[in-house]
């Protein structure tokens, strides 16, 4: 009887450990996708090729694309932190807004494919927005921590300086001109000096 419940309790583990294996497939699938293809283009079957399990499979762990971009939205920035605000020294409002720029231009250079991949999608697949809610609400703070650093700091003409200059679009367009993200940073925080005059 001990023998049969130890056995028991065995294969239930491993079987939980197997499950929770290929839910993190079919999320490391659902990354990949994402980032080549973009989340619309994204099909359930295209997931459950890329992940090595069946169509079924990939709806008994993620009852709907919502559950997919969470999973992987948590995963992916598990793996790709933003620059964390807090740990750029402080200095006058220049040193502190170019320090700032800096450290998120050169996140943006290293996870443009995703962030290119996931801003096309916006508004055309279900869920997506909210899944990118948290990076909105990151991108507000390094908002306020920008402007926390000028006088005045309740310039419109500031504020819509600031909140463009930390876009990835922004990014994406100097980058585009052929400008590495320490040139981007200085340049663009002659700009927000500019409106903040």
């Amino acid at each position: 009887m001990i023998t049969q419940m130890k056995t028991r309790k065995y294969r239930q583990k491993q079987r939980a450990a197997q499950q929770q294996e290929t839910r993190e497939r079919i999320v490391d699938a659902a990354m990949a996708l994402h980032e080549e293809i973009g989340p619309a283009a994204t099909t359930i079957s295209a997931l459950a090729d890329r992940a090595g399990v069946q169509r079924l499979t990939v709806y008994r762990h993620f009852a709907n694309d919502q559950e997919i971009f969470q999973a992987c939205s948590t995963k992916w920035m598990g793996r790709h932190p933003p620059p964390d605000l807090s740990a750029i020294p402080a200095g006058n409002a220049a040193e502190a807004t170019r320090a700032i720029l800096l450290a998120l231009y050169r996140y943006y250079d290293a996870t443009q494919d995703m962030w290119h991949s996931l801003y096309q999608d916006l508004g055309k697949v279900d869920g997506l927005d909210e899944a990118m809610g948290g990076f909105d609400d990151y991108l507000a703070t390094a908002e306020k921590a920008v402007l926390s650093t000028w006088v005045p700091q309740r310039s419109k003409k500031l504020r819509a300086t600031v909140r463009h200059a930390l876009r990835f679009s922004s990014w994406q367009s100097l980058a585009g001109q052929g400008l590495k993200p320490g040139s981007m940073a200085t340049l663009v925080c002659t700009w927000i000096a500019a409106a903040a005059a």
